[in-house]
């Protein structure tokens, strides 16, 4: 997992991921998308393939690289646990649905329905 956060951490190979995600593009392809150099977008293809984001083949005499997304899986678990509430905050909902549904049966059972309107 830190493999792939490090990967993705650089915005040339996050743009260059995206990249692949509509298709397959060989290294030319690529790198012609970009003002950097064609050696520096060489360097950063073979870090997110070595991250495993990405795989190559050869085409002839030019590599074509798509996109391989299993690896993002772990990262974005983790990050998912990042936003979703806590254990607390799960047991609170429950208390919170519980209360209401207790406070609904009472009412129900003093012959008072929610859509009236108390008078006091």
């Amino acid at each position: 997992m830190d493999e792939v956060a490090a990967a993705i951490a650089d915005p040339v190979r996050r743009e260059i991921l995206l990249m692949l995600r509509d298709e397959p593009l060989s290294a030319g392809q690529i790198a012609d998308r970009f003002v950097i150099s064609r050696p520096a977008v060489s360097r950063h293809l073979r870090v997110l393939r070595e991250a495993g984001l990405v795989r190559d083949t050869a085409d002839g005499r030019r590599r074509v690289y798509a996109l391989v997304t299993a690896p993002l899986d772990e990262l974005a678990g983790w990050l998912g646990r990042l936003t979703r509430p806590s254990g607390w905050q799960h047991r609170l909902d429950a208390l919170e649905t519980e209360v209401y549904r207790t406070r609904r049966e009472r009412q129900t059972a003093a012959g008072w329905h929610p859509a009236q309107k108390e008078t006091a």
